[in-house]
């Protein structure tokens, strides 16, 4: 029997998320889910008389591919599914992984000459600009592990979470959205972060269940050459296979001139020099997910986190205008400014705006926990 709460959420997928119709081909694109799971959220595309088109992938498998892949390989990769992505009008991306860590032995210069020659072309040239797509992590126990919860109680969790009321949360970004379109100047203080960047008619886009789930943020993006100054980033980030604590740049006229993370510096410096466009930064996003409030090393919950800022090195996807920095790397990195965690401020042309993970004008009270999660 198909768990009800999987009926739910695949409601909310077909539905609210990507608005499937009759007129759309989707491609529903699983790793390592439970068939019956897949089967359910097939199904409920399906009723909406969408075509509906399924890939199955294994991280284990990937893995093994990347082990062997060569830039010719990996060209090929990209033609066919960049083909494929050109007939689909919506994506589901369901990402399972029984080991968050299963890519640490893959080369950082394979990881890289695949971002660069599969991801750009399929991922950010094609799908991302032209489908209705969302993408999400499923739950199981390596990342109730990674939680520190049990597997039940991250299940419940986690569906408490993805299916929360995201119209009640569009209604309350609003007011953020409208500021944060009218801001030019934006600063940043925290423990070890002092940093300022122009969002000036680059605009901002709400995140309230279209894209990614769990959602809630909003996120502009830098003028390109307008950041200065220093950020220290206070949670532990997972990319490509590998654990980053402590990361702290320092930059100047937009450009990451100094990058550190400890033991992982001469990695972080590896992935900053993709290309010329990951030292620069591609989108800034203020997070207020009720339900979300400590880090899991999971970049779709982290980023969410209650009263968090992230800072992305990377790729400026669009909406909004962009900056027109391009690359190959899109690394989201959180700061949370809650108290426990060391607090910090925000302030929009001179005016503070939130203090210590709080929102401090009225208008965007709606968008704390205690009001957005009652």
């Amino acid at each position: 029997m198909v768990d009800p709460r999987v009926t739910r959420f695949a409601e909310l997928l077909a539905g609210h998320s990507t608005n499937l119709s009759k007129e759309d081909r989707v491609l529903v694109h699983a790793f390592d889910l439970p068939a019956e799971a897949v089967a359910e959220i097939v199904r409920v595309c399906q009723s909406t008389g969408a075509e509906v088109f399924v890939r199955l992938e294994s991280q284990l498998v990937r893995r093994q591919l990347m082990l062997g892949m060569t830039e010719a390989n990996a060209a090929t990769y990209a033609d066919i599914e960049k083909h494929e992505m050109e007939r689909m009008t919506a994506y589901i991306a369901l990402r399972g992984a029984q080991n968050a860590l299963e890519q640490a032995d893959v080369p950082s210069e394979t990881l890289a000459m695949w971002q660069r020659v599969f991801g750009v072309p399929v991922t950010n040239e094609t799908r991302v600009p032209n489908t209705k797509w969302v993408a999400l992590r499923w739950p199981n126990p390596s990342m109730a592990q990674q939680a520190g919860m049990s597997t039940q109680g991250f299940e419940d969790f986690y569906f408490r979470v993805c299916t929360m009321d995201y119209a009640r949360m569009k209604k309350a970004c609003e007011p953020l959205k409208d500021l944060m379109n009218r801001t030019d100047a934006v600063h940043l203080l925290g423990p070890g972060t002092d940093l300022t960047f122009s969002i000036k008619d680059i605009g901002a886009v709400m995140c309230v269940g279209h894209r990614n789930i769990p959602d809630g943020e909003c996120f502009s993006c830098p003028v390109k050459d307008s950041v200065n100054g220093v950020v220290q980033y206070n949670t532990a980030s997972l990319f490509q296979g590998q654990v980053f604590e402590n990361v702290r740049y320092v930059v100047k006229d937009g450009r990451i001139v100094e990058a550190t993370a400890g033991a992982q510096t001469d990695r972080l410096n590896e992935i900053l020099d993709t290309d010329e466009g990951a030292r620069y930064f591609g989108e800034w996003s203020l997070g207020f997910n009720p339900f979300i409030l400590h880090p899991m090393k999971d970049t779709l919950f982290d980023e969410k986190i209650a009263g968090s800022f992230h800072l992305t090195p990377g790729n400026a996807y669009p909406p909004p205008g962009g900056n027109g920095n391009k690359s190959a790397v899109h690394w989201d990195k959180v700061v949370i400014q809650r108290p426990e965690y060391g607090g910090g401020e925000i302030w929009f042309d001179g005016r503070l705006i939130r203090k210590d993970g709080l929102f401090v004008l009225p208008e965007l009270a709606d968008l704390n926990p205690d009001r957005l999660g009652a």
